[in-house]
């Protein structure tokens, strides 16, 4: 048991060591403390300045990150063209269009080459015994050109399935600009809220303030208990603690909204009037289901995984190509001084025979795979239908509960005005006072959350049915377009004539490409109940925001 000392020793040396500042040595016999921490913000410089993409309008690509955005359209087109979540998504997309000329190539010829400089000895056996023996250095070349001609399906299945990534990875895109403008819209609205929340916490703590010093002043010429004085005090510091959580809130938001739109929010108006393309659920179901970013991307994530299935079925095929290959070197037998040349021209015909299931197999996970993003496809239809009844629903609600809370917020301000003057007559306590300043901040507080709510649950409505674009919400506006990019390179690997007519053969037992309907017998089925006849709903379509 000699070793538990030195165990125990060399762990207190670790200990210490760990507990100890850490140094680094800066001259002989010197030793400087090493700061952890993040550096020092004088010396840190950005590796280069920031720059946006060359379709960025130029009003937003010199746009001053410390200027205040105080307007709705400004808010969300500065979050449509500037946000890092939005860039990366059309980088994205832009990365994926190289993957049609990347399949497209497999039409072409491809030319390979290989030499090699190596030592070689000969031994050639001669007609009367013995041997004749040859060493040398000898440099072999050669050059192989493959053409396809005939490939059975396979390149224009690998072509189709890159033509649906590229589908899937817009519709990708056409969702994550929706999110982003929600996510804008909810930050505009969630400023302009809290901002309103901070004033309602104020007036409210103004009043009570007035109230508490009313209720010292009559305490003091013995009008009232010290119950009554104590009742408006803990209401006065309560509403303290309110304004303190209001201000919170606001600060929260004031964050969420500089992260969305990439700068400080200034002066806010009211946002815009959201205006509705549908006036009823059934059509809200109909749009979705024609322009839902969520319903296309299983649509082509269906037709991709339908394209990989035609590709693994057209593997139990043959293929034919056209080879071409030039040799030149040099023989052992010659010393390294004389060249020989070959060239050599073959068509090409080759298949599997057996390989122990091993194709088929494939074929049918393939198979399983398209069933079920075929599946998926439904699933999208009963999310997305049920998204909308949602949303429509909520946006019904929250503006007839608007309207309520509206009329109750005047009914609480005119009941509280009559009751401080019957207050001062002797008419009221002091309970009933404070009872009805709770039941006005209230009142105001409910109608201030529900009207963003109203807000937001369209804005929501119009995210679900695939409207909430900046095409649909500001028309006349410059918006991204994905097609330029891809019309630029999809051609790139494309050789004159070649191409395409190599593509004509392999497209003879090319399968259906075309969508397939669903199969789900509960995708034309309505929500119940999701349209109830709400009073005090707006049912007429408000303007188009500019």
């Amino acid at each position: 048991m000699r070793w538990i000392p030195a165990v125990s020793c060399l762990a207190s040396v670790a200990l210490a060591a760990l507990a100890a500042p850490l140094v680094a040595q800066s001259e002989v016999g010197k030793t400087v403390p090493i700061v952890m921490g993040p550096p020092d913000p004088e010396k840190r410089k950005p590796l280069r300045q920031p720059i946006y993409p060359d379709e960025t309008p130029e009003r937003f690509a010199a746009v001053d990150p410390t200027k205040p955005v105080t307007d709705f359209a400004t808010a969300l087109q500065q979050a449509y063209w500037t946000n890092p979540d939005m860039l990366a998504s059309r980088s994205r997309l832009r990365s994926t269009d190289y993957r049609l000329p990347q399949a497209r190539a497999a039409y072409g010829p491809r030319l390979s080459y290989q030499a090699s400089y190596g030592w070689q000895r000969e031994n050639q056996e001669q007609l009367f015994g013995g041997f004749s023996e040859a060493k040398a250095w000898s440099l072999v070349a050669s050059a192989v050109m493959t053409q396809p001609l005939y490939s059975f399906g396979r390149n224009l299945a690998e072509e189709r399935s890159a033509v649906s990534q590229i589908e899937f990875e817009r519709a990708r895109l056409r969702f994550g600009e929706g999110q982003v403008l929600f996510d804008a819209v909810t930050a505009y609205v969630g400023v302009v809220r809290d901002r309103e929340g901070v004033r309602i916490a104020q007036e409210n703590l103004d009043l009570l303030t007035r109230e508490l010093a009313d209720t010292r002043t009559r305490f003091r010429l013995r009008e009232l208990t010290s119950t009554d004085l104590q009742q408006v005090e803990t209401r006065y510091e309560f509403g303290n603690a309110q304004l303190l959580a209001a201000r919170r809130a606001a600060v929260s938001s004031e964050a969420r909204f500089l992260s969305i739109v990439g700068a400080p929010a200034g002066p806010l108006v009211q946002p815009n009037p959201l205006s509705m393309p549908v006036t009823t659920i059934e059509d809200a179901y109909a749009l979705a289901e024609a322009q839902s970013p969520v319903i296309a991307a299983a649509y082509a994530r269906e037709r991709g995984s339908r394209a990989q299935h035609d590709a693994t079925r057209a593997d139990l095929m043959p293929r034919v190509d056209l080879r071409a290959r030039a040799d030149v070197g040099s023989s052992a037998l010659a010393g390294n001084t004389l060249r020989q040349t070959s060239i050599r021209t073959d068509v090409v015909v080759s298949g599997p025979i057996f390989e122990s299931g091993l194709r088929r197999a494939r074929i049918g996970e393939a198979s399983a795979a398209n069933d079920a993003d075929w599946r998926l496809i439904d699933a999208a239809l009963r999310d997305s239908k049920a998204e909308v009844a949602d949303a429509w629903s909520e946006w019904k609600t929250q503006s007839a509960a608007t309207e309520h809370l509206k009329s109750s917020v005047a009914a609480a301000e005119a009941a509280y005005d009559g009751a401080m003057i019957q207050y001062r007559a002797g008419m009221r306590t002091t309970l009933d006072v404070l009872d009805l300043a709770r039941d006005l901040l209230s009142a105001r507080t409910s109608y201030n959350t529900a009207a963003a709510n109203a807000y937001l649950a369209q804005a929501r409505l119009l995210a679900a049915m695939g409207s909430l674009e900046t095409g649909y919400l500001f028309p006349d506006e410059p918006r991204y377009d994905p097609l330029r990019h891809f019309e630029k390179v999809r051609d790139n690997s494309d050789i004159p004539l070649l191409t395409n007519s190599v593509r004509g053969l392999d497209s003879a037992f090319a399968g259906d490409i075309r969508a397939r309907t669903p199969r789900d017998p509960s995708a034309r089925v309505g929500t119940p109940g999701a349209d109830p006849d709400l009073p005090g709903a707006d049912p007429e379509p408000a303007p188009t925001p500019r």
